[in-house]
């Protein structure tokens, strides 16, 4: 079917790395060609198959990827060797780094660097996730 999306000329400077803002090149889930979205390092960060995507000013960088129906939205930024897939949502001004992986289930962030749990609320099969430390991987409709 083709690539989804494309890097465009848009930069973002984070440190050492520049980052490029995603601009669909087709229809596919929420998002209409055409449309612009947050940005990442590489291609690698984002894939090109289904409908994984990054939007507003997040960003993704480092060895982290974001794949399947994954979305990575508002200031959220996912980085170091953290996967983000399956139907989760990282959202807010969630920081996920480390070796964390977010999978299979609603999982909205918020707050502080995701890198062990401290602070989890659940309401209505979703869960809220407002801190986490260390090694960690979350899935299911939690």
């Amino acid at each position: 079917m083709g690539k989804k999306y494309k890097l465009t000329t848009e930069k973002k400077k984070l440190g050492n790395s520049i980052l490029y803002r995603v601009e669909a090149l087709r229809d596919f889930g929420i998002v209409k060609k055409g449309n612009k979205g947050g940005f990442v390092e590489s291609e690698k960060n984002l894939s090109q198959q289904m409908e994984a995507w990054v939007s507003g000013n997040a960003w993704v960088s480092g060895n982290a990827m974001v794949s399947g129906d994954a979305m990575v939205s508002g200031d959220a930024m996912v980085y170091g060797n953290a996967m983000v897939y399956g139907n989760a949502m990282v959202s807010g001004n969630a920081m996920v780094s480390g070796d964390i992986k977010i999978c299979k289930g609603n999982v909205f962030a918020y707050l502080e660097t995701l890198t062990e749990f401290t602070t989890i609320k659940q309401e209505h099969g979703i869960l809220f996730v407002t801190e986490f430390k260390g090694h960690k991987e979350v899935s299911g409709n939690s």
